[in-house]
């Protein structure tokens, strides 16, 4: 099987995967370090070098590489991945995959990116709490019809991660 974890940058998808795999003996793939090992590029790079349209297709291509293994996988998606082309129709109807929205929100997501935001291109340049409440309040608001798409929601907030993929795990299984 392969479990697919969607949502918004922050809400755990790396982390709550590695533990998942962990757990289940799974194989994990972060699909933007796949592309970087594919590519020979960060995905930075990519997009300075090639331009977003490239970096889409070139994820769309890698998605569906990887949905088409028959290993067992956790999958973490880049945040904006199910939101492009048609991709949350691909992890839809690949056979043997379950998607998983890792819900988070905005008040917990600006917590826990704030600090960060140096690390993330996309919100690197926001100043004030405020300015990033509102950057990432209308992100989701155009996101959230692909994310509440997947099979699972699981709402993350104050929860540990113990407790989440315990939740994850009885959901599938």
């Amino acid at each position: 099987m392969i479990l697919v974890l969607i949502g918004y940058m922050a809400s755990g998808k790396s982390t709550l995967g590695i533990i998942l795999a962990e757990k289940l003996n799974y194989d994990f793939i972060d699909l933007d370090d796949y592309i970087e090992e594919k590519e020979g590029l960060t995905v930075a790079d990519i997009f300075k070098i090639r331009g977003e349209i490239y970096f889409r297709k070139q994820e769309t291509f890698y998605l569906e590489q990887v949905l088409q293994t028959e290993k067992n996988i956790i999958l973490s998606l880049g945040g904006g991945t199910p939101c492009f082309g048609n991709n949350m129709q691909l992890i839809l109807n690949a056979e043997n995959s379950k998607s998983v929205y890792l819900k988070a929100s905005i008040p917990q997501l600006v917590k826990k990116l704030f600090k960060k935001k140096s690390k993330r291109p996309l919100i690197a340049h926001i100043e004030t709490k405020e300015a990033l409440t509102e950057f990432i309040g209308k992100h989701l608001f155009e996101r959230v019809q692909f994310y509440n798409q997947a099979e699972i929601q699981i709402n993350t907030d104050h929860k540990s991660k113990n407790k989440i993929v315990k939740e994850i795990l009885s959901k599938l299984f």
